[in-house]
Formats: C-alpha cells, structure tokens, sequence
C-alpha cells in the first residue's frame, strides 16, 4: 500500500508539472528563468576562469593602476594634462576628444546629409547626378580609407607655418593645423552668458506661442529672423553694456610654428571632417527615402493654398518624413561615435589611444582597460539611443 501511494504522489506531481509546463504564461516565465540562470553561469565560467589565467601569470583584477603617472604626452588636451598626471587624467582626456569629434560630427554630419538628401531630389539633372556620384563614391569606400585620405591631404598639400595661408593676419592655416584667436574672458563676461540664455529662452517661449497661434487660427508669424535677432541683440546689448569684456590673443609665428591663440590639429580635422561626409552620405539617402515616403498629393495640396517650394517642405514634408528619418538617423549617429574609435590610425589621442592604447601597454592591465574602453562606448551608445528615442516619440505623428 505505501509502494502504490508513493507511485499516486510520484504520478500527481508529474501530472502538475505537465499542466504547468503547458500553460502558455507559466512556460515562458520558466524559459526566462532557465535562459538568466544559464547565461549567468556562463558569465560565471567565463570571469572564474579569467581570474584563474591571471592568477597563473601573476597578476590580479584591479584598477589601482588609474592612480598611477601616465608618464606620456598628449598633444592636444581640452583640460591641462602633464605626463605626470595618472592615467585616470589622461583617460578623462581621451574621453573629452571622443565626445569633441562625436559632436562635432553629428552636427556636421546631419546638416551636409539634410542638404544632400534635398539636393539629390533636385530637379536640376547636374547637380542631382553631381550629389549621386558623391554619395555612391563616399558609400563605397571604407571610413579609414577617407580618414587616411583627408589626413595626406592636410598634411602634405597645406603650406608649412611659415608660408600659411591667412585671413586679416588673424587666423592660418597650416599643415600642423589651423591656428585662430582664443577668447580672452572677463569676470564681467557673465551678464553677457545671462543675457544669451535669457534670449533663448525668449525665443522658445515666442515659437510656442507662434506655433499655438497658428494651430488655432492659421496665422503664421516669423519665428527664424525674429528669433534670429533676439539672441544676437540682447547678449550683443549686454556686452557692450557691461564694458565689452572680452579680448582675443591672436597666434603668432614664433620660430618653426605659431604660438598663442586655439588650434585644431591635423588628426582633428582629418577624423571630424571625414567621419562627416562619410556618415553624410548615408544620412542623405535617408533623407532622401524620407521625403520620396510623403504621398506627392501633401505637396499638390500645399501648391494648391498657395504655399512655396520651401515653406511645403519645411512645414509639410519634412514633419512627416521625420517618423522615416529619425529611426535610422539613430544609427549613423552611433556609427560616428563609435567609428570615431578609428582615430588611433592617425595619432589622435581619444579613449581607443589612451587608456586602451598607450596605458593599456604601459601597465599590463589589459582586461581592466578594455572593460573600461567597452564600458564608456556602451554608456555613450546607451545616451544617444535615449535622447534619439525620446526624440522619436516627441515628433510622431498622433492620431486623433
């Protein structure tokens, strides 16, 4: 009897886990379960013996190295750096060239791509072939290839600093990069940064209230050369107000280069400007695929109640065509940023060259490096990726 009534409690069971497993919810939470529980013990074989191969060659998982003099030079630095400084300092600077020429390019990136994208919908047949054989050529070839492209060219056609090409005597250009004015500030330079902010935010307040007033009566008032004239007149009112405090050093030639003022390097200008057009091209048939997305009858109506070519495209097309271009403009953007890591094949000091280049040679810590290097580079996709998503749900058209 106890033999039987064992094999009715075995057989219960079963029967429950069978009901269980073929329950569609209580399935797929198991599957997440099993599928965390196996990922975690891979990541757990995977650090354990990790540890136990740096155990074997005598050296141990920290970070304390960050504390130690880097002990090598940067050349071009946004906060003051010394060889003396530890890596930590030097990987703060590498992190701050990233994010300049990841900027920098965005911008750059995203006004040629919109240009571009409009002009290869142009009616005119040369500039649309002009703008297509462009944008095939840049496409086709590898980002490197335009990076090493532009660097020869700024390095080997741009005269030397003392035959320089120059504006007013103020700024040059030369093949150890282009040399302008540094702004001198005063402590009164600070009503002037009120006064700009002050200004923007008067302009956004009367765009809102532009944009109201014409979704209610249809009227439309100008927002860009109002607005236009707002930023430049009321900072312009309050520096000359506060004693105009500001003066500018202006780089001279002293010996075999220019001294004083602000420089761009070489290796800046050639990853900002090649990562620019690079990524433009692509930004441009997305452009391009957004507009050509917009049904031709929205720009036959617009004809129709008397707007112009630009104001149809400004106020109807391009609100529509954003739902097509935000998505993958996302990715470009993340494109720039991390292709960006391709700097160290010219000698530009980012992150990859810094602290997983040089201080990652210098101290061994070749795990502890790259896990920071990958870690910065998902914090930066992660950022982008937010800021594009919210964006993207910010501009989407809303159904009523």
């Amino acid at each position: 009897m106890a033999i039987q009534a064992s094999a009715a409690v075995t057989a219960g069971d079963t029967n429950a886990l069978l009901r269980l497993w073929r329950n569609k919810e209580a399935r797929a939470v198991i599957i997440q379960i099993l599928t965390l529980a196996i990922l975690f013990a891979f990541f757990a074989y995977i650090i354990d013996n990790a540890i136990q191969n740096l155990a074997r060659l005598g050296k141990t998982f920290s970070f304390s190295f960050l504390e130690q003099p880097a002990s090598y030079d940067i050349n071009q630095h946004l906060i003051s750096y010394t060889s003396q400084d530890t890596h930590l300092r030097a990987m703060t600077v590498g992190i701050l060239h990233t994010v300049l020429v990841a900027v920098c390019g965005i911008v750059l990136a995203t006004a040629m791509g919109y240009i571009l994208g409009v002009l290869r919908l142009s009616k005119n047949w040369l500039i649309n072939r002009i703008v297509y054989c462009f944008i095939e050529f840049t496409r086709n070839v590898p980002v490197l290839l335009h990076i090493l492209l532009v660097y020869g060219i700024i390095v080997n056609v741009l005269p030397v600093p003392r035959q320089a090409l120059d504006w007013s005597k103020t700024a040059f250009l030369t093949n150890r990069g282009v040399f302008i004015p540094k702004p001198v500030f005063e402590d009164a330079f600070v009503w002037t940064l009120v006064a700009f902010f002050a200004a923007v935010a008067v302009v956004w307040a009367y765009r809102r209230w532009a944009r109201k007033v014409q979704e209610e009566t249809g009227k439309i008032y100008p927002v860009l050369w109002p607005g236009l004239a707002i930023i430049v007149l009321l900072p312009t009112l309050a520096f000359w107000v506060s004693g105009s405090p500001l003066s500018w050093e202006v780089p001279a030639l002293k010996g075999f280069n220019f001294q004083g003022g602000m420089v761009m390097r070489p290796e800046f200008l050639a990853l900002w400007l090649a990562l620019s057009y690079y990524t433009s091209a692509f930004i441009a048939e997305i452009v391009r695929a957004g507009i050509l997305s917009v049904a031709w009858g929205q720009t036959e109506a617009s004809y129709a109640i008397g707007l112009r070519p630009n104001r149809t495209l400004q106020l109807i097309i391009i609100p529509q065509a954003l739902r097509v271009i935000v998505p993958p403009l996302t990715s470009q953007f993340l494109n720039i940023t991390k292709n960006s890591s391709l700097a160290i094949a010219i000698g530009y000091m980012d992150i990859v060259a810094t602290i997983g280049g040089i201080s990652l040679m210098q101290t061994g810590k070749e795990m502890e490096s790259m896990i920071i290097v990958l870690s910065i580079y998902l914090a930066f996709s992660l950022i982008i990726s937010a800021f594009m998503n919210w964006y993207n749900k910010k501009i989407k058209l809303v159904e009523r």
